[in-house]
């Protein structure tokens, strides 16, 4: 049985927006120690962000707190794509595309999970079974339509229209949970707040076919916004991605370091296993002395090491070391690539040629007046090195493979010259 409160837990965090029964979960969680419970994804992209990281994180909690996790891959119900949050019809993938997306979420969810007490499941297994008189005959008649128009998500797209096909997808979910009850023990499902009307149904659905005794759960996530009212998730570049192909460890670790003083704490909360003195002490150093942003290195090395792994971690901070310190000779050229991707860019040919000229060249300054005073004064660094000779010349060759000159003018502007 857990050694804590989970429920509590979860409460002090801010990471409970519903719960279908809470004096029923928290008795049977008292009496317990085998609750198993799912959340799910469909397999529309080949990988995550951390939007869809907040229900996976709350999942992770009860695995670490001795309860089953299951995570249901949407092998099925992923070729028709759930409706909620969106304003008009899904574009369908076809078969290979999905399956390819299956592959790839099911390594994101085992790297962040394990092997220890936790499941994968393609729904695909039961609802590829279905036939169409199945459907309408076994569940189609347990779903009331002037119910199914009451829910959020359905009733929000009913102006501009819904399909058929969209519309019917409270019932393949209440399904999956119906499934997984009878099949894999599993009681509770999670989800994002968007989720309520698909969990209670699956919940009226088992009650309707295993007996109104059944004891099933469910628990909705808050939805999560910026201190300034935005929707959480985004950066400058779009979409914050698992995936180290998409977003590099560098890039994840500077999302998370570069949040706002009044979002952190919260954040702590959601997207860290700190515990709540440890949390609490951060959120006080923030008020204290939030020049030093503390809690915000502590969430970027978080969430990074859990996502990453030790080594996405070493390279992100190593990475970071070096572009703050301006020690840049020893980063590989990928690493640079990282580093300096949204840094102001360049371009210049291969020959040897004078600093000054190549400074003006390049941008980097408006004028060779500016560039020689600037050189002199020591503000500016060619690969990592400072020069204050108007005479030197920049052989693209000597660093970087090539590929770059590196300019920092100042502290830390960096530019990316681009060897052509």
């Amino acid at each position: 049985m857990a050694n804590f409160d989970i429920l509590e837990d979860l409460k002090w965090r801010g990471a409970i927006n519903q719960e279908t029964d809470e004096e029923g979960l928290r008795k049977y969680l008292n009496e317990h120690d085998d609750l198993a419970l799912y959340c799910g994804t469909d397999p529309t992209g080949d990988s995550l962000h951390i939007g869809h990281l907040i229900p996976f994180m709350i999942l992770k909690r009860f695995q670490l707190a001795g309860y089953h996790p299951v995570i249901v891959i949407g092998g099925g119900t992923g070729t028709i794509g759930d409706p909620s949050g969106r304003k008009s019809e899904r574009t369908l993938l076809d078969a290979e595309k999905l399956h390819q997306n299956e592959v790839a979420l099911t390594k994101q969810m085992e790297k962040l999970f394990g092997t220890e007490n936790f499941q994968i499941v393609n729904n695909a297994e039961w609802l590829d079974k279905l036939t169409l008189i199945d459907f309408l005959r076994d569940y189609g008649k347990h779903f009331q339509v002037n119910n199914m128009l009451n829910k959020d998500v359905v009733a929000s797209r009913l102006e501009n229209g819904i399909s058929f096909t969209e519309f019917s997808y409270q019932i393949l979910q209440a399904i999956d949970f119906n499934e997984l009850n009878k099949n894999y023990g599993v009681q509770m499902q999670i989800g994002g707040s968007d989720q309520w009307g698909n969990i209670t149904a699956g919940i009226d659905l088992i009650h309707k076919l295993q007996g109104s005794d059944r004891q099933v759960f469910g628990l909705t996530i808050p939805l999560m916004l910026k201190a300034d009212g935005t929707k959480f998730g985004k950066s400058a570049g779009g979409a914050v991605w698992l995936d180290p192909e998409k977003t590099s460890p560098y890039e994840f670790y500077q999302f998370w370091i570069n949040q706002d003083d009044r979002d952190v704490v919260k954040y702590l909360k959601y997207f860290t296993f700190l515990s709540h003195e440890e949390i609490d002490a951060l959120a006080e150093a923030t008020k204290k002395e939030p020049w030093k942003r503390a809690a915000q290195k502590k969430l970027a090395e978080e969430v990074t090491k859990f996502v990453h792994g030790e080594d996405g971690l070493k390279e992100a901070q190593m990475i970071t070391d070096a572009l703050f310190s301006g020690d840049i000779k020893n980063l590989s050229v990928k690493q640079i690539e990282e580093g300096l991707k949204s840094a102001p860019a360049a371009e210049a040919d291969s020959s040897v040629k004078n600093i000054v000229d190549f400074l003006v060249e390049t941008k980097v300054e408006d004028s060779k007046r500016q560039a020689r005073e600037d050189i002199k004064n020591g503000a500016i660094y060619i690969n990592g090195d400072r020069e204050q000779s108007v005479d030197f010349d920049i052989d693209p060759d000597k660093a970087f493979d090539g590929k770059y000159v590196i300019v920092r003018k100042g502290k830390r502007k960096y530019t990316l010259v681009t060897i052509k």
